[in-house]
């Protein structure tokens, strides 16, 4: 009978200890190693440090670009873009008066064939011609650029300086002139009739009269320059009313007239004036300081009352406040300027704005040109027109 074989047991084998090794101690475990001691763990009480976050490499810094160059370059671009539009735009705008000019004198008129219709077709032949100007412009800039960037803005300088040259001509005095009428409109047409009235008053005068008259005014020239800057008045047109109104010679006239410029009734305001500038209680109007200093005050009233017509600032200036003065002539007749003003005027002096100015043209002259010009000379008359009429 086989009886069950009992399991065997393997030996594990014996390791060999050396003999100088230390003793251990051998457990009753069947499984027993030799194991590291585990390491003591971290107290709850106590928290761990926290760890340093890393620096994050930097990069290689690049070389920082220098701002003074960008900065210049940036002026110099601006500085040529500056120069170009502003020659293009001085350019243009004298281009377009002269054209204007000529058109509006070349069509004048009423007639639709005749006048309108002509003038509006070259109206839009001008917007047409200087849109494909400027496309050409456009096409050149593109063109230089690509040699200069200083090509274009010195083309330009030298059109402006071009056309700037042909402004002083003749020529375009008389464009100018058809230019403001065509804009003005009646204003302008009528202000254009009472100038060469004046114009004409000149040619009119004793080249040796006037003369005479320059030559009384030199011991005056110095008050009345400072009058008219303390009232910021045209000197010459002060100049002019004191001709007209003694000749330079003052006295006390039958009128009530007094001194150089004949005062007789002014407004209170305006006396207060004159002496708050003159620094005293008093006017004397026999003193000539004095007495510039009223007339200016006076010429400053009326003028701002008429605003800045010089027509009418001379006429309320003769006129004075009597009888409510011009302002109230003119509210009762319904009339708003000096052309329809005049029908109106009877006995009052209606051209004494014409001989003030007259006079004052002749101070002009002799200021600028140091001597009288013959209206009917040469290219004096054109001369003349082209200085203008102190006050306008």
């Amino acid at each position: 009978m086989n009886t069950p074989s009992t399991p065997r047991t393997r030996k594990r084998p014996v390791p060999k200890v050396p003999i100088d090794a230390p003793v251990q101690e051998v457990t009753n475990t069947p499984k027993a190693r030799t194991r590291r001691s585990p390491s003591p763990k971290p107290s709850t009480d106590t928290k761990p440090a926290p760890k340093k976050p890393r620096k994050p490499r930097k990069a290689p810094a690049k070389p920082a670009l220098s701002a003074q160059p960008v900065k210049g370059k940036l002026r110099k671009t601006l500085l040529l873009i500056g120069l170009e539009a502003l020659s293009l735009i001085f350019s243009g705008v004298i281009a377009i008066i002269v054209l204007l000019g000529y058109t509006a004198n070349r069509f004048s008129g009423s007639n639709w064939a005749d006048n309108l219709l002509p003038f509006a077709l070259g109206i839009l032949a001008l917007m047409l011609s200087g849109a494909l100007t400027l496309i050409a412009w456009w096409k050149l800039r593109r063109w230089l650029r690509s040699y200069s960037n200083w090509l274009m803005p010195i083309l330009s300088l030298c059109l402006a300086l071009g056309i700037g040259w042909l402004a002083l001509h003749e020529r375009f005095t008389f464009a100018f002139g058809q230019f403001k009428t065509l804009v003005g409109g009646q204003h302008e047409a009528e202000r254009v009739t009472l100038t060469h009235q004046v114009f004409a008053a000149y040619r009119r005068q004793n080249q040796g009269n006037l003369q005479t008259m320059m030559t009384r005014a030199e011991p005056y020239s110095d008050l009345i320059d400072e009058a008219a800057q303390a009232f910021e008045v045209d000197s010459q047109l002060l100049q002019g009313i004191a001709a007209t109104e003694s000749s330079f010679l003052p006295r006390t006239s039958q009128d009530g007239g007094r001194g150089l410029f004949q005062i007789t009734l002014v407004p209170k305001s305006v006396l207060a004036d004159a002496a708050r500038l003159l620094a005293v209680e008093k006017v004397v109007l026999d003193n000539h300081r004095h007495n510039a200093f009223v007339a200016a005050a006076t010429l400053k009233y009326y003028l701002a009352q008429m605003d800045n017509d010089p027509f009418l600032g001379l006429l309320a200036y003769n006129i004075g406040p009597a009888n409510g003065g011009l302002r109230f002539i003119m509210q009762q007749y319904g009339v708003t300027d000096f052309v329809t003003i005049q029908p109106y005027l009877q006995q009052l002096p209606r051209d004494y704005p014409i001989r003030v100015l007259t006079y004052a043209v002749a101070f002009r002259l002799w200021r600028q040109e140091g001597k009288l010009l013959a209206y009917e000379e040469g290219n004096n008359a054109l001369k003349i027109q082209r200085m203008g009429i102190p006050g306008l």
